[in-house]
């Protein structure tokens, strides 16, 4: 007597979903919006630096003053909707819940000591480890102050409340340029984790 088992084949199953179609299209507009909005904010900079240093124009975008307000206005819109879309999508389908919670930091330090020995795995993508969690959090929270300073510097007077929150027009710069320069910090280690594990790359572009 023989018996049939009709157990799946393992080996031709597809891998799990690491990236729905949402947050693929999301993240990637994201990056086209942070790649607009630094360069066409550095060309307005340099019309009016807040420190003894100006961005080489090699690096800006708009050509002038004028041209960069224009890009920036664009990129502004599209980071924006685009963020709130994020955000929203994150928090209504719980994702936000179980991506980046629990948060602690015995946690955080624990992993980031294990990421400094080159211990720390990468094995299941569909899970973040502490300092990654620490590190998504974190450029959402800057997202939101780039946003809320960005309104203060662009429309000072209608925004009397939160220009005053800010610390006024002045400060608001400051803000809003400091936290341009943790953002582009987070670019940067974000490139460099990507140049290390280049499968999250791939992940992020088919899904899996």
């Amino acid at each position: 007597m023989t018996i049939h088992t009709d157990l799946p084949d393992q080996s031709k199953q597809k891998p799990a979903i690491v990236h729905p179609l949402w947050l693929r299209l999301s993240h990637w507009l994201n990056a086209l919006a942070v790649l607009i909005m630094v360069t066409s904010g550095w060309q307005i900079y340099n019309a009016s630096p807040l420190f003894d240093f100006a961005f080489p124009p090699g690096v800006t975008l708009g050509g002038w003053l004028g041209g960069g307000i224009q890009w920036h206005f664009a990129g502004m819109w599209l980071f924006g909707f685009n963020g709130l879309f994020y955000l929203l999508m994150n928090i209504f389908t719980g994702r936000m819940k179980r991506k980046f919670w629990p948060l602690t930091p015995r946690g955080i330090f624990n992993d980031l000591c294990a990421a400094l020995r080159g211990k720390l795995k990468h094995d299941d993508l569909r899970h973040y480890n502490m300092v990654q969690r620490a590190a998504y959090v974190f450029v959402m929270f800057d997202g939101i102050v780039l946003v809320l300073s960005g309104l203060v510097v662009w429309k000072s007077v209608q925004f009397p409340l939160l220009r005053e929150l800010m610390g006024g027009f002045d400060t608001a710069r400051y803000v809003h340029f400091l936290a341009m320069a943790s953002l582009v910090a987070f670019v940067v280690l974000h490139i460099v984790m990507v140049a290390l594990v280049p499968k999250t790359l791939i992940a992020m572009l088919r899904g899996r």
